[in-house]
């Protein structure tokens, strides 16, 4: 990823990566693909590919200290645990009410933001998240709203809350100096390792033989992953928590989009209505950061600080 690329750039970069890899998953899950084997093969793609990266530029380091705590709690709850919690509410709720959950994360993660005393965006910025969360409901909605049952629905709203405290997380605890790719590759190699480790416990096995039967979408989903998270951690470091947040808007959108072209999936005018709304919602959250760098508030904010039992 070029260094000139600024927050904007990553954030419609990594969305349109994210969003091109939801039908990948569809076909996966349909082809008969386990959650957990299509969490690890993301991780795996996110990871492996940057080993000679990173040997060759010099900056292959264990983690140790806090980059050690940073990678396991990354890797752990905010990649492995969300990653499953997608791939398993998609076939029970629909990709409708898991698509309004990735909504209100910009939001959860506004709201978390404010609690730990971080830097929150002007009223431009703010009227963007709002737009696109209306955007972004509309599509959900437009998909086929509300399925499953109550237990599972519930179980769904834990992913605005997760996915809220992982962005915050990522922003308050980065460890000091880090390369953004020694950090994106670690915390997904703890991540396939969480993953491989339940399959293990549950009695599943690790059945990466059904990823014989989707071979070419494998490839591709694995190229996107290793596309996208060095950059998603760039990103994180640029741009702060609820920029990186709004990555849920440009992948709703460009998901209704790949399905439309690749799926032959048909949608009604509420949806299209709904993707138009994002993009009104995106684009003034460019213009609010048009001439803007966002500095990383590690450490600015004493709330945080304590929380995390810094001095």
């Amino acid at each position: 990823m070029p260094e000139r690329i600024g927050p904007i750039g990553l954030l419609l970069w990594c969305g349109f990566l994210l969003g091109v890899g939801f039908p990948l998953s569809k076909l996966s899950s349909a082809a008969g693909v386990p959650p957990m084997v299509w969490a690890v093969l993301v991780s795996a793609g996110a990871s492996l590919p940057l080993i000679p990266v990173l040997v060759s530029r010099g900056v292959m380091v264990l983690p140790r200290g806090r980059m050690l705590r940073y990678v396991l709690l990354s890797g752990a709850v905010t990649f492995a645990l969300i990653n499953l919690m997608i791939f398993e509410l998609v076939p029970r709720i629909g990709a409708g009410q898991v698509g309004m959950m990735f909504a209100l994360s910009p939001v959860a993660t506004l709201a978390v933001s404010a609690m730990f005393g971080l830097k929150i965006p002007g009223r431009l910025g703010l009227l963007g998240i709002g737009i696109g969360l209306i955007g972004a409901l509309t599509v959900a909605f437009g998909r086929g709203g509300v399925e499953g049952g109550l237990i599972w629905s519930l179980v769904a709203l834990l992913i605005p809350v997760v996915l809220a405290v992982g962005n915050v997380y990522r922003t308050l605890d980065w460890p000091e100096g880090a390369d953004p790719m020694v950090l994106a590759f670690w915390s997904h190699v703890v991540a396939m390792g969480a993953l491989v480790v339940a399959m293990l416990t549950t009695g599943q096995g690790v059945p990466l033989v059904t990823l014989r039967e989707v071979p070419v979408i494998s490839v591709v989903q694995a190229v996107a992953a290793g596309l996208t998270f060095p950059a998603y951690f760039r990103l994180q470091k640029l741009g702060g928590p609820v920029l990186l947040s709004q990555i849920g808007y440009v992948a709703a959108a460009v998901g209704l989009i790949a399905a439309t072209m690749f799926l032959g999936e048909r949608y009604g005018v509420l949806s299209w209505s709904g993707v138009a709304i994002t993009a009104v919602g995106i684009a003034l959250t460019i213009l609010a950061q048009s001439g803007k760098r966002v500095a990383m508030p590690i450490g600015r904010s004493t709330r945080a600080r304590l929380w995390l039992g810094q001095p």
